[in-house]
């Protein structure tokens, strides 16, 4: 409802609307007399029918069933004389009595206009007569009959007639002409329908004009650039005019704003690099300062001691050394981002593989290693979301408790597929959960805090997203749940 074009639509409907329904209001105007006309005629016929019924009432009194049965010439003349009284009154309604067994027993017009009185029963509205008689004899009571030609209305009523002989039902006819003469009809809607076509036309060329100025709008701010808005030009339209000159106004606000914003983006960068790299440093000076203290103190007791001494110092020295040559290995795998090589892979066997070197860990820590997944492929780097999976596992396997369950799980979309690591340990410590993919964040004594924030940064460069889950389970641990998102329809390489 906020456009202009939904406004004017709106307005040229409405107007439509009216023009609908005083149209119906003319015909229905039109009609309105007929419709009244039916509804007097129908009150008529029921006080004629109840004309008939006293009058045969009142001449049966006092008859026995046997007297008038069957019905002979005598009685259909007398019974034809009580119809003729009892319509004589009613203009234009004709009527009689029926018989459920031999069909009319009287019948009488007494206000025909014609020649001379009619006393033949119509037989073109025979059958109508016949099923109302019908209707009435069943149910006992009064019954109503309506017929709508182009020309007239024909309508019967019929009511049961209570009295010694059985089966008897009047009844009465009449006929209601169609109101004639539609021709100032026609002209009214025809004016109606020739101002709405007016309308529609002038309401199309301001939507057609409206919309042309608009999209040279829309195509001039299309074409912005990274310096700003451009100057839009004006249209000749009063309001329109009145719009772009706002936008050059503010198009120029805006330049002025964005080159502020970059320049600040800029310096919020430069700071946000050099405190990641001073935790960066930190974290690297904390952990290869450990494995040196430790080399220095071997060393120095090599020296100070025997030969026995020194062999027995050398291996720890290595052994330290390996600690650092692999923590640089960590460092340069997290700030190296590789280019994703996807493939498609059929998930139950590639979930097999990824679980196959970890199952020997977790039988001798007594943990059931398991996976989950339907059939089917997905496109990914095998290497790089296996190494992701790895380290994953690792840190399942590290953190699950005795006898409990780590679980590879897979869940596709047409879009994404989810790859899960749950195990059933205590779950990450709260005061680390927010931080747990940054680098040298880590729960154990003896960790690096690396691993994870390989991962993520693999998860990156594959274009997916990694997070962390914590769910419940049914023996009431607390539980973990890293999900690894890869989008299955992003183009190839991920942006």
């Amino acid at each position: 409802m906020h456009s202009l074009r939904v406004r004017l639509f709106w307005l040229w409907g409405l107007s439509l609307a009216a023009c609908v329904a005083v149209g119906a209001l003319l015909v229905q105007l039109s009609r309105q007399s007929t419709e009244a006309q039916v509804g007097r005629a129908e009150a008529i016929l029921s006080g004629a029918c109840n004309q008939i019924r006293d009058r045969y009432s009142f001449y049966a009194s006092g008859w026995a069933a046997s007297d008038k049965s069957p019905i002979d010439d005598r009685l259909r003349a007398d019974l034809t004389a009580a119809v003729t009284v009892a319509l004589s009154h009613e203009d234009r309604v004709e009527g009689g009595i029926w018989q459920t067994a031999s069909g009319s027993a009287a019948y009488a017009f007494p206000t025909y206009e014609g020649t001379g009185p009619k006393t033949d029963l119509p037989a073109a509205e025979r059958d109508q007569i016949e099923a109302v008689n019908q209707q009435a004899a069943a149910e006992e009571g009064g019954a109503d009959r309506r017929a709508v030609s182009r020309s007239q209305t024909l309508l019967l009523h019929a009511c049961a007639l209570p009295g010694p002989v059985p089966g008897l039902t009047g009844w009465t006819m009449t006929r209601v002409e169609a109101v004639r003469g539609f021709g100032p009809l026609q002209l009214g809607l025809g004016l109606l329908f020739g101002l709405m076509a007016l309308m529609s036309a002038w309401l199309g060329r301001t939507l057609l004009v409206w919309g042309r100025h608009v999209r040279s709008i829309e195509t001039a701010l299309a074409a912005a650039g990274p310096d700003g808005m451009p100057t839009v030009r004006r249209t000749g339209e009063r309001e329109l005019d009145r719009i772009i000159g706002a936008l050059n106004e503010a198009g120029l606000r805006l330049a002025d704003a964005r080159r502020e914003a970059d320049a600040a983006a800029v310096r919020a960068a430069n700071a946000e690099r050099l405190a990641g790299l001073g935790r960066v440093a930190a974290g690297v000076a904390h952990e290869i300062r450990n494995p040196i203290a430790a080399a220095r103190l071997q060393g120095e007791n090599a020296l100070a001691g025997d030969d026995a001494r020194r062999r027995e110092a050398i291996p720890d020295m290595l052994a330290q050394i390996d600690r650092l040559d692999a923590l640089v290995s960590e460092l340069l795998a997290m700030t190296q981002r590789a280019e994703p090589r996807p493939v498609r892979v059929d998930l139950p066997s590639f979930l097999s593989r990824q679980i196959a070197p970890h199952r020997e860990a977790a039988t001798a820590k007594g943990l059931t290693l398991s996976t989950r997944t339907r059939d089917g492929s997905a496109m990914l780097d095998p290497a790089m979301i296996g190494r992701v999976l790895d380290n994953l596992l690792i840190n399942a396997l590290r953190h699950a408790n005795a006898g409990g369950t780590v679980t590879l799980a897979a869940e596709q979309t047409p879009a994404l597929l989810t790859l899960t690591v749950a195990d059933t340990g205590p779950g990450v410590p709260a005061d680390i959960a927010g931080r747990v993919f940054e680098p040298f964040v880590t729960g154990r004594a003896d960790g690096t805090g690396l691993g994870l924030a390989i991962a993520r940064e693999l998860t990156d460069a594959h274009g997916g997203r990694l997070v962390l889950r914590e769910e419940g389970d049914a023996s009431g641990q607390r539980g973990t749940v890293f999900a690894l998102e890869l989008p299955q329809d992003a183009p190839w390489p991920p942006s």
